[in-house]
């Protein structure tokens, strides 16, 4: 039959994975670091994922497809995008919001323990909503920009990561990456940041932190070392 359906534009598409949440049926996918359409029947066609490409890679077209088919789109959101470590038991959804459940860690040994407390934050706002962008911690300083997640399942974030670097947090999935980008545009513009690194989850939507941190640094001007760093829902450096 002919009808609407989603067109994802290859050449366009670089992967940033904040189409993936948008899709309700998760009928896209990150495929070699890009988004594919799983299958025809699982897209209605309605373009919710359109506003949400910053790349404009994604249309409505017309043409020959398979009806849309909502027990199939069940069925796929059952089954879940990927496997997942033994243990981690899932429930369906998109991969940025699906729940799972882990096997508990082992407890590790208690000096270790010990020696990991310290907090090693040394500014306060951190939500990059809120920091002013010409703060004296901002000067000469080595920028960690955080997705928020990251802290609760890398144990070790303020020892491996947070220890002497000033700090910003966000969430791209549920706040404007628009504003993310505008906001660290003018942050490197008037700070004299050394070093950037961002620190993201592997799940797709989280790659849009990095995409405001590498369009901000463009717009910027400045030539700064960036670094971005993959943390798995494990825990893992990916």
């Amino acid at each position: 039959m002919i009808r609407k359906i989603v067109e994802i534009d290859q050449d366009k598409c670089n992967g940033c994975g904040l189409c993936v949440p948008s899709c309700a049926e998760g009928a896209i996918k990150i495929v070699g670091g890009k988004a594919v359409l799983s299958a025809d029947n699982l897209c209605d066609g309605l373009g919710a994922c359109l506003g949400d490409c910053p790349q404009d890679a994604i249309r409505i077209i017309e043409r020959e497809a398979d009806a849309f088919d909502e027990g199939a789109v069940e069925k796929h959101q059952q089954k879940g995008a990927e496997p997942r470590p033994q243990h981690a038991v899932q429930h369906g959804g998109c991969p940025g919001s699906r729940a799972m459940s882990f096997a508990a860690p082992e407890q590790a040994p208690a000096a270790e323990e010990t020696a990991s407390r310290r907090s090693q934050l040394g500014q306060w706002p951190v939500q990059l909503a809120l920091v002013p962008t010409g703060a004296p911690y901002f000067q000469d300083a080595d920028l960690l920009i955080t997705a928020d997640c990251v802290p609760f399942a890398y144990a070790d974030y303020h020892r491996d990561f947070l220890a002497g670097r000033a700090v910003v947090v966000g969430c791209p999935k549920l706040d404007d990456n628009r504003f993310y980008a505008e906001k660290l545009t003018e942050l490197f513009s008037v700070s004299s940041i050394r070093s950037v690194t961002v620190l993201r989850m592997e799940v797709p939507c989280c790659g849009g932190i990095v995409m405001a941190a590498r369009q901000a640094l463009a717009a910027s001007g400045k030539d700064i070392p960036f670094k971005e760093v993959t943390i798995g829902i494990r825990g893992d450096v990916v």
